[in-house]
């Protein structure tokens, strides 16, 4: 039943049909390899930050905050990084020197987002003093390049610690053993 071919009726949209490998059903075998994929990642990637000397200077309780960013993102099908995580990446680099306007209103919208997820509401109050209250469509577009360009990174790096582990064999269980006595 998989390899079953489909047709798309024409409704009268105006809109081209969709090729056939679009409209392919997977397997559920690579859904659930995709479903665990995506779980390893939400959990276990590394955030990625601005190369900076003070990437140690990110609040603990940011960093905590990205894994749950990331399980709500995964449930809502994004394939972008969160908001917390771009945040968590640009604050390295509001040290080193004044950012660019366009940036300086990502940033601190990027800011407000995270004080209203996370944070009480006299920070949600001082963060609207200074954010933009929307980004204009070039931000908007700089801040989705930049969210992709992140969640690429921490896939990658998560496929790249995968194939390091190495598993473990029943070899080297005997060899503790024999070992020990």
């Amino acid at each position: 039943m998989e390899n079953d071919t489909t047709s798309q009726l024409d409704f009268g949209f105006d809109c081209p049909p969709l090729p056939e490998k679009v409209m392919a059903k997977e397997s559920n075998k690579k859904k659930s390899k995709d479903f665990v994929f995506d779980l390893m990642d939400c959990m276990t990637s590394p955030i990625i930050v601005f190369e900076s000397a003070w990437k140690d200077s990110i609040p603990e309780e940011m960093l905590k905050n990205v894994k749950l960013s990331r399980i709500v993102s995964s449930i809502q099908n994004e394939e972008m990084a969160t908001y917390t995580e771009a945040l968590v990446y640009m604050m390295p680099r509001t040290y080193e020197a004044p950012l660019p306007m366009e940036w300086m209103n990502i940033y601190t919208w990027l800011g407000l987002q995270y004080a209203s997820q996370f944070k009480n509401i006299e920070q949600v109050e001082a963060a609207l003093e200074i954010a933009p209250k929307e980004l204009s469509d070039y931000e908007k577009g700089l801040l989705n390049s930049l969210r992709r360009w992140i969640y690429h990174k921490r896939r990658k790096a998560l496929k790249l610690s995968l194939k390091t582990i190495k598993p473990k064999t029943d070899n080297d269980a005997i060899v503790k053993q024999n070992i020990l006595f």
